[in-house]
Protein backbone atom coordinates (compact mmCIF):
# COMPACT_ATOMS: atom_id res chain seq x y z
CA UNK A 1 0.00 0.00 0.00
CA UNK A 2 1.44 3.34 -1.04
CA UNK A 3 1.19 6.14 1.50
CA UNK A 4 0.30 9.58 0.09
CA UNK A 5 3.05 12.18 0.57
CA UNK A 6 3.10 15.96 0.71
CA UNK A 7 5.60 18.68 -0.14
CA UNK A 8 6.54 18.75 3.55
CA UNK A 9 7.25 15.00 3.41
CA UNK A 10 9.46 15.55 0.36
CA UNK A 11 11.41 18.32 2.12
CA UNK A 12 11.91 16.14 5.19
CA UNK A 13 13.03 13.28 2.94
CA UNK A 14 15.52 15.57 1.18
CA UNK A 15 16.94 16.70 4.53
CA UNK A 16 17.21 13.14 5.78
CA UNK A 17 18.82 12.09 2.50
CA UNK A 18 21.36 14.90 2.75
CA UNK A 19 22.26 13.76 6.26
CA UNK A 20 22.62 10.15 5.14
CA UNK A 21 24.79 11.09 2.17
CA UNK A 22 26.96 13.28 4.38
CA UNK A 23 27.44 10.58 7.00
CA UNK A 24 28.01 7.77 4.49
CA UNK A 25 30.26 9.95 2.33
CA UNK A 26 32.29 11.38 5.20
CA UNK A 27 35.81 10.23 5.93
CA UNK A 28 36.63 10.20 2.24
CA UNK A 29 33.78 7.79 1.48
CA UNK A 30 35.26 4.92 3.49
CA UNK A 31 31.85 3.31 3.99
CA UNK A 32 30.99 3.46 0.31
CA UNK A 33 34.48 2.27 -0.58
CA UNK A 34 34.16 -0.68 1.84
CA UNK A 35 30.84 -1.60 0.23
CA UNK A 36 32.20 -1.15 -3.28
CA UNK A 37 35.31 -3.21 -2.51
CA UNK A 38 33.09 -6.23 -1.84
CA UNK A 39 32.15 -6.43 -5.52
CA UNK A 40 28.60 -7.29 -4.47
CA UNK A 41 25.51 -5.97 -6.21
CA UNK A 42 23.05 -3.86 -4.25
CA UNK A 43 20.68 -6.83 -3.78
CA UNK A 44 23.56 -9.08 -2.73
CA UNK A 45 24.64 -6.47 -0.17
CA UNK A 46 21.09 -6.22 1.19
CA UNK A 47 20.99 -10.02 1.34
CA UNK A 48 24.32 -10.12 3.17
CA UNK A 49 23.06 -7.71 5.86
CA UNK A 50 19.69 -9.44 6.15
CA UNK A 51 21.40 -12.79 6.67
CA UNK A 52 23.79 -11.17 9.14
CA UNK A 53 20.75 -10.07 11.12
CA UNK A 54 19.43 -13.63 10.99
CA UNK A 55 22.58 -14.77 12.77
CA UNK A 56 21.17 -13.16 15.92
CA UNK A 57 18.41 -15.76 16.18
CA UNK A 58 20.46 -18.58 14.67
CA UNK A 59 17.67 -19.72 12.33
CA UNK A 60 18.65 -19.96 8.63
CA UNK A 61 16.18 -18.28 6.26
CA UNK A 62 14.35 -19.84 3.38
CA UNK A 63 14.97 -18.12 0.07
CA UNK A 64 11.24 -17.33 -0.07
CA UNK A 65 11.20 -15.55 3.33
CA UNK A 66 14.40 -13.75 2.38
CA UNK A 67 12.78 -12.47 -0.84
CA UNK A 68 9.78 -11.22 1.12
CA UNK A 69 11.93 -9.39 3.67
CA UNK A 70 14.12 -7.87 0.96
CA UNK A 71 11.10 -6.81 -1.08
CA UNK A 72 12.40 -8.53 -4.22
CA UNK A 73 11.14 -11.35 -6.40
CA UNK A 74 11.98 -14.94 -5.57
CA UNK A 75 14.25 -15.25 -8.66
CA UNK A 76 16.09 -12.05 -7.66
CA UNK A 77 16.65 -13.32 -4.12
CA UNK A 78 17.77 -16.68 -5.48
CA UNK A 79 20.31 -14.97 -7.79
CA UNK A 80 21.60 -12.89 -4.87
CA UNK A 81 22.02 -16.02 -2.76
CA UNK A 82 23.75 -17.77 -5.68
CA UNK A 83 26.24 -14.90 -5.88
CA UNK A 84 26.98 -15.04 -2.16
CA UNK A 85 27.37 -18.83 -2.23
CA UNK A 86 29.72 -18.67 -5.26
CA UNK A 87 31.91 -16.17 -3.40
CA UNK A 88 31.99 -18.37 -0.32
CA UNK A 89 30.01 -15.79 1.67
CA UNK A 90 26.91 -17.91 2.15
CA UNK A 91 25.69 -21.45 2.45
CA UNK A 92 22.58 -23.08 1.10
CA UNK A 93 21.19 -26.36 2.40
CA UNK A 94 18.07 -28.44 2.02
CA UNK A 95 15.55 -27.98 4.82
CA UNK A 96 15.52 -31.22 6.86
CA UNK A 97 11.71 -31.07 7.16
CA UNK A 98 10.89 -30.09 3.55
CA UNK A 99 13.28 -31.00 0.73
CA UNK A 100 11.69 -28.39 -1.56
CA UNK A 101 12.86 -25.57 0.73
CA UNK A 102 16.41 -24.27 0.68
CA UNK A 103 17.80 -22.66 3.84
CA UNK A 104 20.47 -19.99 3.51
CA UNK A 105 22.90 -18.51 6.00
CA UNK A 106 26.17 -16.66 6.00
CA UNK A 107 29.43 -18.55 6.09
CA UNK A 108 32.15 -17.45 8.51
CA UNK A 109 33.67 -15.46 5.62
CA UNK A 110 30.29 -13.80 4.98
CA UNK A 111 29.90 -12.87 8.66
CA UNK A 112 33.39 -11.34 8.66
CA UNK A 113 32.57 -9.29 5.55
CA UNK A 114 29.26 -8.08 7.02
CA UNK A 115 31.08 -7.16 10.25
CA UNK A 116 33.79 -5.29 8.31
CA UNK A 117 31.30 -3.19 6.34
CA UNK A 118 29.18 -2.61 9.46
CA UNK A 119 32.28 -1.51 11.39
CA UNK A 120 33.18 1.00 8.65
CA UNK A 121 29.64 2.38 8.74
CA UNK A 122 29.67 2.56 12.52
CA UNK A 123 33.03 4.40 12.57
CA UNK A 124 31.62 7.07 10.27
CA UNK A 125 28.53 7.44 12.44
CA UNK A 126 30.63 7.59 15.61
CA UNK A 127 32.75 10.38 14.13
CA UNK A 128 29.63 12.23 13.08
CA UNK A 129 28.10 11.88 16.57
CA UNK A 130 31.35 12.98 18.22
CA UNK A 131 31.36 16.17 16.13
CA UNK A 132 27.88 17.28 17.18
CA UNK A 133 27.33 20.25 19.44
CA UNK A 134 25.52 19.42 22.72
CA UNK A 135 22.19 20.86 21.51
CA UNK A 136 22.48 18.92 18.22
CA UNK A 137 23.30 15.72 20.11
CA UNK A 138 20.33 16.21 22.45
CA UNK A 139 17.99 16.80 19.51
CA UNK A 140 19.26 13.76 17.66
CA UNK A 141 18.98 11.57 20.77
CA UNK A 142 15.39 12.73 21.33
CA UNK A 143 14.43 12.05 17.71
CA UNK A 144 16.05 8.61 17.79
CA UNK A 145 14.35 7.67 21.06
CA UNK A 146 11.01 8.51 19.50
CA UNK A 147 11.76 6.59 16.28
CA UNK A 148 13.03 3.56 18.20
CA UNK A 149 9.51 3.16 19.56
CA UNK A 150 8.54 1.87 16.09
CA UNK A 151 8.75 -1.93 16.13
CA UNK A 152 10.51 -2.28 12.78
CA UNK A 153 13.22 0.23 13.73
CA UNK A 154 13.61 -1.20 17.23
CA UNK A 155 14.01 -4.71 15.80
CA UNK A 156 16.75 -3.57 13.40
CA UNK A 157 18.48 -1.74 16.25
CA UNK A 158 18.31 -4.78 18.55
CA UNK A 159 19.64 -7.11 15.87
CA UNK A 160 22.60 -4.98 14.84
CA UNK A 161 23.28 -3.70 18.34
CA UNK A 162 23.53 -7.30 19.52
CA UNK A 163 25.97 -8.16 16.71
CA UNK A 164 28.07 -5.06 17.34
CA UNK A 165 28.25 -5.56 21.11
CA UNK A 166 28.99 -9.28 20.88
CA UNK A 167 31.70 -8.60 18.28
CA UNK A 168 33.34 -5.98 20.52
CA UNK A 169 33.32 -8.26 23.56
CA UNK A 170 34.75 -11.19 21.58
CA UNK A 171 37.59 -9.04 20.21
CA UNK A 172 38.76 -8.02 23.71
Amino acid sequence: MEVPTTATDRELALRLGALMLHVLGSEGGSVMRAMDDTGLTFVQMKTLFTLAGDDADGEPSSVKSLAERLGVSLPSASRAVDGLVKRGLGTRAEDPDDRRVRRVALSAKGRRLADTVMAARLRGLERFAAGLEPAERDGLESALELLLERDEIAETYRTHSHRTHSRKSSSR
